[in-house]
């Protein structure tokens, strides 16, 4: 129907309210109906919107710094890329994918092997290069589609490359200790060790909602807590950081020898970023998929900026996911309000002093489940993709690449170059699925290819 006549005296009909810094109020900005959420594009008042930014922050708290605490990257820099890295992601995705970027497990291995054999400005040149690629990964596949991605890593071998990752971690969560008596891991206090994961345990199940999902968080400082009351704890650099100043940065170097260390990585951030962005779509009703490309180009150039700077690398986060499935408010508004937080800690040099201060033991203890947590994670990918594992083919994938990366597999070539249980376990489970399915498909052995592996999970 057209539009009605109307004369210079009829009253113009309600126009809809002007966006204003590109969100429109949803409602009266107070409530939010049942069977209602409000859109990435929309916002509640801004009190309310603080709020739940604020609940993006705690969510994401945990996680995003105890990458650094384990990793000995300055808490403060990481934090500080990962508030910059929020802010580009939102900005490349025009706004309309709600994410927040924290610290990335999957860097944990590498940046350990690397720092450990070549010091830290290696481990950022590292994380760097690998920003880097996943960049160049994004812009492929924002001009080609996502469909190669499918092609490439079916779940079988998405599956097996996080799980070793964490596997291949162990020892470190045990830890080790030097020649004079200094222990890292649970060994250098299994008494604080055990009580910071019986916290995180007993957490896990003793609460639930946003609680719940803040288990680590909640076991890191009961854990802290127990460690100060043996005489664990020197608070003495907190005292003596001051309350404003710039993050501690570290610029990067590179060594081709270590470099390999962090190639696989890049597998895991694009399972990721996909899946999340899959997962949005679902919780949203909205189609995401044309935005894929932005969002692992803008989550490749964070990376590769956390890395000039000295910052562990960056990821979308599940745990701000969780977040938006609960209050069912998915504006990105709350996400910059996140990201200001964010860099206002960042911006403490008191804060990253006192993250310095957790005990081994008690980074012990976390990484004790944390680390078998980012196995299991592998095969629950399986589970949720019901991969197959009576055709061969998936059954030889899985079964050789695990070995590879729990054992730690080392290979130096002539060049200096060497190549490490993930790098190697990574390449093992790519080369021998493709390999047996090709070989399969030739000789009519196998059965049709799987399902992607970067579609959404169930939603959190």
């Amino acid at each position: 129907m057209g539009t009605p006549n109307r004369t210079p005296d009829t009253p113009r009909p309600p126009q809809p309210a002007a966006p204003r810094l590109g969100w429109r109020l949803h409602g009266d900005g107070r409530h939010v109906a049942p069977g209602e959420v409000v859109a990435p594009d929309e916002r509640l008042s801004w009190w309310r919107t603080t709020g739940i930014g604020a609940q993006h922050v705690v969510a994401m708290f945990g996680s995003t710094v105890l990458v650094p605490a384990l990793t000995g990257f300055p808490a403060s820099a990481t934090l500080f890329f990962s508030a910059v890295g929020t802010a580009l992601f939102l900005l490349l995705t025009g706004n309309r994918l709600p994410s927040y970027l924290g610290s990335s497990f999957a860097f944990i291995a590498p940046i350990l092997a690397a720092s450990a054999t070549a010091g830290p400005a290696v481990a950022a040149g590292g994380v760097l290069l690998t920003g880097a690629l996943l960049a160049l990964v994004g812009a492929v596949v924002h001009l080609t589609g996502a469909r190669w991605i499918d092609a490439l890593m079916p779940p079988v071998v998405t599956g097996s490359i996080v799980a070793l990752i964490g596997l291949n971690l162990a020892p470190a969560a045990w830890g080790s200790c030097g020649d004079d008596g200094t222990c890292s891991g649970f060994r250098a206090s299994p008494g604080t060790a055990l009580a910071t994961l019986a916290a995180i345990v007993l957490a896990t199940v003793a609460f639930r909602g946003l609680l719940g999902r803040l288990a680590i968080l909640l076991g890191v400082v009961a854990g802290y807590g127990v460690a100060a009351l043996r005489g664990e704890v020197d608070t003495t650099p907190v005292a003596e950081a001051a309350w404003i100043g710039w993050p501690q940065f570290t610029a990067p170097a590179f060594d081709a020898s270590v470099l390999a260390l962090f190639l696989p990585v890049v597998f895991v951030l694009v399972a990721e970023n996909v899946g999340h962005v899959r997962s949005v779509a679902a919780m949203t009703g909205r189609d995401t998929g044309p935005l894929t490309g932005r969002a692992l180009l803008a989550d490749g150039l964070a990376t590769t900026l956390a890395g000039t700077g000295g910052g562990s690398g960056t990821t979308t986060y599940a745990e701000n996911i969780g977040v938006m499935a609960a209050t069912k408010v998915y504006s990105t508004a709350a996400y910059w309000v996140a990201a200001a937080a964010a860099l206002l800690l960042s911006l403490s040099p008191k804060f990253g002093a006192l993250v310095a201060t957790v005990p081994a033991g008690v980074l012990g203890g976390a990484a004790t489940l944390l680390y078998g947590m980012i196995g299991v994670l592998g095969a629950r990918i399986w589970v949720q993709h019901r991969v197959d594992f009576s055709e061969p083919a998936n059954l030889t994938t899985a079964a050789v690449s695990l070995v590879v990366g729990i054992a730690n597999y080392t290979v130096v070539t002539d060049g200096g170059l060497q190549f490490e249980g993930i790098a190697l376990g990574t390449a093992a489970a790519i080369a021998t699925y493709h390999l047996m399915r090709a070989v399969g498909r030739l000789r009519g052995t196998t059965t049709p290819d799987e399902t992607s592996a970067t579609q959404p999970l169930d939603t959190p």
